[in-house]
């Protein structure tokens, strides 16, 4: 009983707090995933849209450049989508994402780097 009386209330309100904090920074970033990927999609309804534009011979020059560009902004993702069966790919994915921003090079999607300047990041607000 001893111990008990030396350990008081604050550290378990604290645990309790990182809890909740993990959970909702875990919450946002599904939630911006979320919004990416569907960003993604409608980009990816557009291109096939301008595609089948061009084998009629409607599709102007920067329709034809916007889609060749999400055309690569999918094999972007497709080149993460091997990494993702490896195994470790939770602490592969994120190394690799911050290695080619420190070399400066994109590897996500634009529409994942869309997503993160137009939201505000909740660590920001801590």
């Amino acid at each position: 009983m001893r111990h008990l009386d030396k350990f008081s209330k604050a550290p378990i309100r604290v645990i309790k707090l990182n809890r909740k904090r993990v959970k909702l920074r875990f919450r946002w970033s599904m939630i911006s995933l979320k919004i990416a990927l569907a960003q993604e999609k409608i980009e990816t309804k557009e291109m096939l849209s301008i595609y089948a534009k061009l084998t009629k011979g409607d599709a102007s020059k920067t329709e034809v450049a916007s889609a060749n560009k999400q055309f690569l902004d999918i094999l972007k993702g497709l080149g993460l989508g091997v990494f993702a069966i490896l195994p470790f790919a939770p602490i592969t994915i994120p190394l690799l994402v911050k290695l080619a921003k420190m070399v400066g090079v994109d590897l996500l999607p634009s529409s994942f780097y869309q997503n993160e300047k137009s939201s505000v990041n909740p660590k920001d607000k801590d």
